[in-house]
């Protein structure tokens, strides 16, 4: 008798996957990640089209700077590829310059 062992999904190596798939799909026509690897190629980036596709499944960080470009290339605010709740990023600026006023 074989014993079949479940192995679990590794988690996701980063949080912007699946943002990034979903901004690359809402061009008009859809990036595919061969495009987008070229226009990131084209704007100073290399991360070619298995990075980009281990990038959107969760199996592969993306750097600062590939972050950077890439919400450049989609045209969205690096903030919200990486999650960043704009009320919560107003909060901390605001507690910031409060605290640098403090003597």
């Amino acid at each position: 008798m074989e014993m079949t062992v479940k192995r679990k999904k590794a988690p996701s190596r980063n949080i912007i996957g699946s943002r990034v798939k979903a901004a690359r799909l809402k061009f008009d026509p859809p990036l595919t990640q061969d495009q987008l690897s070229g226009r990131l190629a084209s704007a100073g980036v290399q991360l070619d089209r298995v990075a980009l596709a281990k990038v959107e499944g969760g199996l592969r960080c993306a750097f600062d700077y590939e972050v950077k470009g890439l919400a450049a290339v989609l045209k969205v605010d690096a903030n919200w590829l990486l999650g960043v709740d704009e009320s919560t990023l107003r909060g901390r600026t605001k507690l910031a310059r409060a605290n640098k006023r403090r003597p």
